[in-house]
């Protein structure tokens, strides 16, 4: 069968994206997503994204990481299905769709960004020198001095697999304070297995235990990673964040096709 996809990228975090909403796409064939995912002998993507209808939204995003397996919400991920959702008249400038976290609002801002309205954090652990949150999916935060000294990639795995994430595992994030409105992140995904150039609900975690620490009083915190710069706001009320909302660029990359080989029909 061959399938039509367009890649897109949310400052540096890149994926597939395929319109499956006639479901033609096998979901569960985990080789074959790893392989189009591989940047060496497939098409190249931190994750494979899959567009499909919803009953009662406009549209349900499915989320495969790179290791061809369903992950938890993808905030880059998000703010590019919602630009291809766009680009293809599936939504205007303002979209409701399911996740496998939940629903989720997001629009078109001023200057060509896309904001997506997140999940509140209610919940917020101090684990050692480190904070551990869920925003979509897990974080663990550590801020230190230089983090363009640290290995992102061994480092961030020591700690993935590390009590008391163990199979489950968690996201990796070395952030580094610039000012009371900036902080720099660097961030170990899992599923990924390596370091990758942008995490959107990373860089949530990363606003939320700035303040949480006291390293800002700020509600409106820009997030700076290799791939580009993100924005976070939110809201505090007594040990919880509400109204949180990501915003940042979400750019078509190219399009193409690829076929896949159905051995049934041999």
């Amino acid at each position: 069968m061959n399938f039509q996809f367009e890649k897109y990228q949310g400052t540096g975090n890149d994926f597939i994206i395929i319109d499956d909403r006639k479901e033609y796409f096998p979901d569960k064939e985990i080789s074959l997503i790893q392989k189009l995912c591989d940047r060496n002998f497939g098409i190249g993507a931190d994750g494979l994204i899959l567009l499909r209808n919803s009953k009662r939204l406009d549209f349900k995003m499915l989320y495969f990481n790179a290791d061809g397996y369903p992950s938890s919400l993808c905030g880059n991920g998000s703010r590019c299905v919602f630009a291809f959702a766009k680009k293809h008249k599936i939504i205007e400038d303002r979209g409701t769709f399911e996740t496998s976290d939940g629903i989720y609002n997001a629009t078109n801002s001023h200057n060509g960004h896309i904001c997506i309205e997140m999940g509140d954090v209610l919940e917020i652990e101090k684990r050692g020198n480190a904070i551990f949150m869920d925003t979509g999916s897990p974080h663990h935060i550590e801020f230190i001095d230089k983090i363009s000294a640290i290995d992102v990639k061994d480092k961030g795995a020591a700690i993935r697999y590390s009590a008391p994430y163990l199979e489950a595992g968690t996201n990796a994030n070395f952030v580094e304070k610039v000012n009371e409105n900036e902080f720099c992140i660097r961030t170990y995904e899992r599923g990924v297995e390596d370091e990758t150039l942008a995490c959107g609900t990373g860089a949530v975690a990363a606003a939320i235990a700035a303040h949480f620490s006291g390293l800002t009083t700020k509600n409106v915190i820009g997030i700076i990673a290799l791939g580009g710069h993100l924005q976070v706001s939110f809201n505090y009320d007594s040990g919880q964040y509400k109204n949180i909302r990501l915003i940042g660029p979400a750019a078509f990359v190219f399009s193409g096709n690829f076929s896949t080989y159905d051995s049934s029909s041999k």
